[in-house]
């Protein structure tokens, strides 16, 4: 019963934290929003208390965040952004945690340089969930968005593998080489994206087996599917190989499968609404899980350091400061790299950060902010090493990695905006020309198949149409794709008929949802026919809502 209580608190409090920051006066992220309600929860006055179970933890809620992401990553500009992406995700991991490790240990030299290595390895990973709801939806430009959310996709994988092999030389499970750790990188990351390929593609074959599902089935598709992340992730750690990498590789894959484009419209409708509620609820899980952790871990933290005589907690406050100016300086330093390698070296195919002007260095420098996974890698350090002693600096590593991703949302939160002012997020007049061209392209193709429908029920004799409807009803509609085709000024005038034809409907569907809801409360009609009409109208009302 504790543990329903606590579920149902927590997603009222992640369903009531989107309300308060638009009732205060002030702007203020979601996601530092959850995490100051979970810290105000985990009070003693409040006494919510949720222990932390790091693999749980990574199973639950870390399969289908990362599968939504991958699902809306487009893969051809993915694989366009490949050198930038690996540039950052695997390089810069690699810099970090050696680097960061080296200076760790001669900051603190009391902590091992195993340890060192581990508390860089968690440091490495950005988020990108935090930080859009740090800057909001489409406030950086696209060009560094992409760039910013691809990286955030792999480097995940890369600093868990990292972290991974750190905490195994520490427990002396095996001794650390240069070569062998570059092959179980690659077997782990290769491997966990075919295991997610794979998955999806074995998914897609067996639904597709089964014929075409109805309507009414698509419950079970939708529910399939939501499972379809978490067999991704759980079959991939079975083989030893990257669960988080398989996640995103099967929601990358399942966007280029045709399951999706040939179910059924309510399957499809369903499915993005169901979808949009669970990211919403996860990812407000994860930042109040944040925050219901920060008590207990502060104040562990600071019992353990008043035990330590070499430790004093200014000491500690301070080092966190000190370690996330370092991780700045680096990440701005290896861009700034790149710029430079790639305008100069790589001049005939340069890559993207060749364009990239000061400003948007320091944007991209901000934008890695640290989130979900650092935390849980820094939880998922055992307490205890084979021999039974404390692992070095354990609660060290928990309360700079905790500082560190509150910092790097504080101060993203204070930098990005001011970075982010005056500078153009979208040109709209490529956009509108794009869309313009895919109009008049799907136009000709519609009029083509029209004109054939036209002719074969002119033609059919079971359909037994009157010609002169027939007519009047395939003119009437050709007719307004043709303006699209004609030219700018026809289809602007075109746009505009079908917008009011589009606001006469909907202005129709309500009035006779409103009357199919009175029909049924004067009992003239069962509850069956107001549920199959009210279905019929919401589906309409779905079609009409899209606005040009």
């Amino acid at each position: 019963m504790e543990i329903f209580f606590t579920i149902l608190m927590m997603t009222l409090v992640v369903s009531l934290s989107g309300v308060i920051t638009r009732l205060m006066p002030f702007q203020m992220p979601l996601p530092l929003m959850q995490i100051g309600l979970g810290a105000m929860l985990a009070w003693p006055q409040f006494g919510l208390h949720v222990d932390f179970n790091p693999e749980l933890f990574m199973v639950l809620f870390i399969p289908p965040l990362l599968f939504a992401d991958g699902w809306k990553t487009s893969t051809r500009e993915f694989l366009y952004h490949t050198r930038e992406i690996l540039g950052l995700a695997l390089v810069l991991v690699i810099i970090t945690v050696v680097g960061m490790g080296y200076l760790i240990h001669w900051m603190i030299p009391q902590m091992p340089l195993v340890a060192a290595f581990a508390l860089a390895a968690v440091l490495s990973p950005t988020d990108a969930v935090a930080l859009s709801g740090i800057v909001g939806e489409e406030r950086i430009p696209k060009k560094l968005m992409g760039i910013l959310q691809g990286e955030a996709l792999m480097n995940d994988a890369s600093a868990l593998v990292s972290l991974k092999f750190a905490v195994a030389i520490a427990l002396g499970a095996m001794v650390f080489s240069v070569s062998g750790v570059t092959l179980a990188f690659l077997h782990v990351a290769l491997g966990g994206l075919l295991a997610g390929i794979a998955i999806t593609w074995l998914y897609s074959k067996s639904l597709a087996a089964m014929g075409r599902w109805s309507d009414d089935e698509a419950a079970t598709q939708i529910v399939l599917l939501l499972l379809l992340p978490f067999a991704s992730y759980l079959v991939a750690e079975h083989f030893g190989v990257s669960g988080i990498l398989a996640s995103v590789a099967a929601g990358m894959t399942i966007s280029r499968t045709q399951l999706m484009r040939l179910a059924p419209l309510n399957m499809r409708l369903r499915a993005n609404g169901v979808w949009g509620m669970l990211e919403f609820v996860f990812n407000g899980m994860v930042f109040l899980m944040l925050g219901l952790q920060l008590p207990g871990v502060l104040e562990e933290s600071l019992a353990q350091a008043d035990r330590d005589p070499t430790i004093e907690n200014w000491v500690l406050f301070a080092d966190i400061g000190l370690i996330y100016l370092a991780l700045l300086v680096l990440r701005f330093v290896w861009l700034w790299m790149m710029k430079i390698y790639s305008r100069h070296i790589q001049s005939k195919r340069p890559m993207l950060f060749a364009e990239y002007s000061t400003r948007e260095l320091l944007i991209s420098t901000f934008a890695g902010v640290r989130g979900a996974i650092t935390l849980a890698g820094v939880l998922s350090i055992p307490l205890l090493l084979n021999n039974g002693e404390d692992f070095p600096s354990r609660y060290q590593l928990v309360f700079i990695a905790t500082g560190v991703i509150l910092l790097s949302l504080f101060c993203g939160v204070a930098a990005l905006p001011v970075l982010l002012r005056g500078i153009t997020v979208t040109d709209h007049s490529v956009r509108k020309k794009e869309e313009r061209m895919a109009r008049v392209v799907m136009a000709q193709v519609a009029i083509d198949s029209l004109t054939k429908m036209h002719e074969r029920l002119a033609s059919d004799c079971e359909e037994n149409l009157d010609d002169q409807m027939l007519a009047e009803v395939s003119a009437r509609v050709i007719g307004m794709l043709h303006r699209r085709v004609a030219g700018i000024d026809e289809m602007e005038n075109s746009m505009a008929v079908e917008n009011l034809e589009r606001r006469f409907r909907l202005a129709a569907v309500n009035s006779e949802r409103a009357e199919l809801y009175h029909l049924r409360a004067t009992q003239r009609i069962s509850n069956e026919t107001l549920q199959k009409i009210l279905r019929e109208l919401d589906l309409l009302e779905a079609v009409l809502s899209e606005r040009v």
